[in-house]
């Protein structure tokens, strides 16, 4: 499978299934069945030449080796004639990969993917910005969305999502605010009282009648040779969805089959460096998650973000938290975990529009935490709330249930719950 955008250094197999047609749309269903390989080219803006040049390259890669092209027109074989200005010269080895405008503060790159996925490349790209202190922006049309581990990376200042929009040019397309060019960098536009002007496109949105349960969690582990990562992602996963995740990777498209063991082997090779990973469920269960693994001075912390899609007429598995909650809390080193609920798209993607917030529907305390904060504290809130208490009576989690995912009050109920929590 080739993506045809100068071609990458990124080369990787495919082994989880839907995730191709995911990922590129309706226009890749004709694509070749896993387990397959997939390689990107990306032709720069700034050269004439260089989208003939990356076609040329697509449409002999596949001639060659067979698959298929996404766009499907994108690839050629017929030579393409190259400016006699234009000289080649080696990329130093901390060069960002190919970007459409580099400025002093900025790299833009322009995309018109219907999904903009966090690829091997555009991953190079940001680790590179970050490190040479850059805004990463990423401009596409309003039709395009990102994936969760897009929007994950982009969240936050200096990076942005800038939408192309007819009526007020540019607007970043996680917060809505109005964006110019100025300065060689996208930045926001003000009204005259000073406020940050919101485009109206992002307000209105479109209503969606799928929802997203997202647990958001973490876990500590003793460091021994023993250890095996990835296991609480594993069983909260198979909690709510009955089977384990399909893959794992670096990047998408997701390219290796699920494996706590290569996981952990992974993230021992790059310690005490932090590691950051994405895993994905089967197609008929929209799931993804991504895990950060840190190194500390006392251990290894797991940082876990996981979030499933479901449609109107699908049952939530809010009665598995509970159960869940104890599995990890008792077997997984959970350190807390906070549970909530939000009306947004089933298939996890991120619209250029406003979504409604998650609503909390559970938070829960590990029995480590629980020792820090004290029992007879923390089991005795300000509230009437009364916790379920997780594991042995000696060392408990504590389980507190704050609604179904559909009273906003509950945020008023966690807030005041975190901070008796916090006060001894």
């Amino acid at each position: 499978m080739t993506a045809t955008c100068a071609p990458s250094r990124c080369w990787c197999a495919e082994h989880t299934a839907g995730k191709v047609e995911r990922l590129l749309g309706a226009e890749a269903v004709g694509a070749p069945a896993a387990p397959l390989w997939w390689t990107e080219a990306r032709a720069s803006t700034a050269i004439p030449e260089a989208e003939g040049l990356a076609g040329s390259f697509a449409g002999r890669l596949t001639t060659v080796l067979g698959g298929a092209t996404w766009p499907p027109d994108a690839a050629q074989t017929a030579v393409v004639p190259i400016n006699s200005d234009i000289t080649a010269l080696p990329a130093a080895d901390d060069a960002l990969p190919t970007v459409d405008v580099l400025t002093s503060s900025t790299a833009v790159v322009l995309s018109e993917r219907p999904l903009v996925a966090m690829t091997t490349w555009l991953s190079e790209i940001l680790s590179v910005c970050t490190e040479s202190e850059k805004a990463l922006h990423i401009v596409t049309p309003s039709h395009a969305r990102l994936t969760m581990a897009t929007r994950t990376a982009l969240k936050g200042a200096p990076n942005r999502w800038v939408v192309q929009d007819e009526e007020c040019g540019y607007y970043d397309g996680l917060s809505g605010a109005v964006l110019r060019w100025h300065d060689g960098t996208f930045a926001p536009v003000h009204t005259s009282a000073g406020a940050t002007a919101v485009a109206s496109a992002f307000t209105q949105g479109t209503e969606t009648d799928g929802r997203q349960l997202i647990l958001s969690f973490s876990t500590w582990h003793a460091p021994n040779e023993h250890l095996v990562l990835g296991r609480a992602l594993e069983a909260a996963w198979q909690a709510l969805t009955g089977s384990p995740p399909a893959g794992w990777s670096t990047a998408e498209p997701i390219s290796l089959p699920w494996s706590t063991r290569q996981l952990t082997d992974f993230a021992r090779a790059r310690a005490p460096r932090p590691t950051w990973l994405l895993a994905v469920g089967a197609p008929g269960r929209p799931a993804i998650a991504t895990l950060r693994i840190i190194r500390t001075k006392d251990g290894i912390e797991e940082e876990i973000t996981l979030v499933t899609g479901y449609g109107p007429d699908e049952d939530l598995p809010l009665v598995a938290i509970e159960p869940l909650a104890e599995s990890l809390a008792t077997q997984h080193g959970l350190t807390s975990m906070i549970a909530s609920l939000r009306p947004a798209r089933r298939d996890l993607t991120v619209p250029p529009h406003s979504e409604a917030p998650p609503i909390p529907v559970s938070f829960t305390l590990g029995p480590d935490s629980v020792s820090d904060v004290g029992l007879p504290h923390a089991r005795r809130p300000p509230l009437n709330l009364r916790p379920v208490e997780l594991g042995p009576d000696s060392r408990p989690g504590l389980h507190y249930h704050l609604g179904d995912g559909t009273d906003a009050q509950a945020w008023d109920t966690l807030q005041l719950l975190t901070r008796h929590l916090h006060t001894r």
